[in-house]
C-alpha cells in the first residue's frame, strides 16, 4: 500500500508519469499498474487519463492528502525508531534556496562526519516551493528566507543575513566603482534569477521603490549561469553575497556593495511544526544553531 501512495505522491510532484516511475526507481509501467490497483481498491478513478498525465480527479487530490500524510508519518516513525544509532542507514532530505547552497554544505558536512549512517538528498527549489514541500513532508528540512514574506507554522533557526551586490567585470558596467546605488545598479544591463525566486522579488521591489523598472536582459534558475554571463563583460547582476566566494570572482569579477538603501534579509534553516520532529532533524537543527551567531536579531 505504501508503495502505491509513493506513485501517487511521485506523479504529483513529476506531472509526468515517465519522470514519477524513474524518481520512484520503477519502469512506468509498474507505477501505472500500482496506481491502477490503488483504483480498484478504492473503487475510484484518482488520474484522469489521456496520452499524457492530465492531473487527479477530486478523489485522487482527497487520496493525494492521505498518502502525504501516511507515507510521512511511516517514514517519521523509522526515523523515530532508529535514531542515530551507529550505521543506521538515513536519508536526511533537504531544500535550499539557490543563494544558500553553500550554507547547506557548511552545516551537513561536519554533521554527517560525525554520523557516517546518515546520508543527504540536497535539492533547490523556491522559498514558496519548498515551504509547500516541508508541509507536504516530501522534505525534512528547508534553508529559507526567514523575513520578508510569510513562512508560517515553522520552527527556524536564523543563521546569516544575506546582502546584495553588483556583479560586474572591472572593465564592464560601474566596473571601476567601490560602491554603487540601487538606482545606478537599476540602469545597468542585468541579468537576474527568474521571477519564482524571492530573491527577485525583493530585488525588483527595491528597484521599484527607487524609481528603476526592472527589465533584466536574461533571466535564469541558476546562480553559475548569471555568473557566467556577466564574465562576458556586457552584463551585470545582482547577486546575494552568500553565493559567491573569492573563487567565483578569480580577479575576472568585481562584486561592489549597494547602497541607498542598505537592504538585508535573514536566511535559515525551518522545519514544519505540523509534525514532531524527528531525532535526526533535532540533531541536524542542533548543528545549525550552534552556528547561529549569539544575539541573532533577524533583520525586518
Amino acid at each position: 500500500m505504501l508503495e502505491k501512495l509513493e506513485f501517487m505522491i511521485a506523479l504529483s510532484r513529476e506531472q509526468h508519469f515517465g519522470r514519477a516511475a524513474e524518481s520512484c526507481g520503477v519502469a512506468q509501467p509498474t507505477l501505472s499498474l500500482g496506481i491502477r490497483s490503488l483504483e480498484e481498491m478504492l473503487n475510484v478513478p484518482l488520474v484522469k487519463r489521456s496520452s499524457r498525465f492530465q492531473g487527479f480527479t477530486p478523489e485522487g487530490e482527497r487520496v493525494l492528502i492521505w498518502a502525504r500524510r501516511l507515507v510521512g508519518d511511516a517514514r517519521a516513525m523509522r526515523q523515530d525508531i532508529l535514531g542515530l544509532n551507529g550505521g543506521t542507514d538515513t536519508c536526511l532530505r533537504v531544500a535550499a534556496i539557490p543563494s544558500a547552497m553553500a550554507l547547506v554544505a557548511k552545516v551537513t558536512m561536519p554533521f554527517q562526519q560525525r554520523h557516517p549512517g546518515v546520508r543527504f538528498s540536497v535539492i533547490g527549489r523556491s522559498s514558496s516551493v519548498l515551504l509547500d514541500l516541508l508541509h507536504q513532508r516530501e522534505i525534512d528540512v528547508g534553508v529559507t528566507y526567514l523575513t520578508n514574506e510569510p513562512i508560517g507554522d515553522v520552527s527556524a533557526v536564523p543563521l546569516y543575513r544575506e546582502q546584495y551586490l553588483l556583479l560586474t567585470t572591472p572593465n564592464g558596467p560601474l566596473g571601476f566603482a567601490d560602491r554603487v546605488t540601487w538606482a545606478q545598479a537599476g540602469e545597468t544591463p542585468l541579468c537576474l534569477l527568474d521571477r519564482d525566486s524571492q530573491n527577485r522579488r525583493i530585488i525588483d521591489s527595491v528597484l521599484r521603490r527607487v524609481g528603476a523598472e526592472p527589465t533584466p536582459m536574461m533571466e535564469t534558475d541558476s546562480i553559475a549561469a548569471l555568473i557566467a554571463y556577466v564574465r562576458l563583460g556586457r552584463w551585470t547582476s545582482i547577486m546575494p553575497n552568500s553565493s559567491l566566494d573569492a573563487n567565483d570572482l578569480a580577479g575576472t569579477l568585481r562584486a561592489i556593495p549597494i547602497t541607498e538603501p542598505d537592504v538585508s534579509h535573514t536566511i535559515g534553516f525551518v522545519v514544519s511544526e505540523r509534525y514532531p520532529m524527528a531525532p535526526i532533524v533535532t540533531a541536524l537543527m542542533t548543528e545549525a544553531r550552534g552556528l547561529s551567531p549569539r544575539d541573532f536579531v533577524p533583520a525586518a
